[in-house]
């Protein structure tokens, strides 16, 4: 399975991103789908998991801010992101198997390059 990220960028705050995850290997339906973002300080840290009956769960702190969502036809997954705040510059990435947003099952876990994404005043 292989999982490539894209649509980062620099955005001021209270402004919006739409990153996008394509998603090949798979059957769309085969595997929940998660985003999580890594900074040097905080590490990994989940942001959404979409369950394969389309269901997501979102990290508090994005909650109201970010939706997900996806394109069977075309195995591609987005993470719309509103009101952006400097604490959520970070790294982004999707990838396969969340549980939950913080936990994800190891065994079926792949994930992609991620996209960076700086809000900056």
């Amino acid at each position: 399975v292989q999982l490539q990220a894209s649509g980062g960028g620099l955005v001021q705050p209270g402004g919006s991103l739409r990153l996008s995850c394509v998603i090949s290997g798979s059957t769309f339906d085969d595997y929940s789908i998660g985003w999580f973002r890594r900074t040097p300080d905080e590490g990994r840290e989940g942001v959404s998991c979409t369950d394969t009956d389309g269901s997501t769960a979102y990290r508090d702190s994005v909650k109201g801010r970010f939706t997900v969502s996806t394109d069977s036809t075309k195995k591609i997954v987005y993470l719309q992101m509103n009101e952006l705040k400097p604490d959520d510059t970070a790294v982004y990435h999707c990838a396969t198997a969340c549980r939950s947003v913080d936990i994800w099952d190891v065994d079926r876990f792949y994930w992609g390059k991620g996209t960076e994404v700086t809000v900056f005043s």
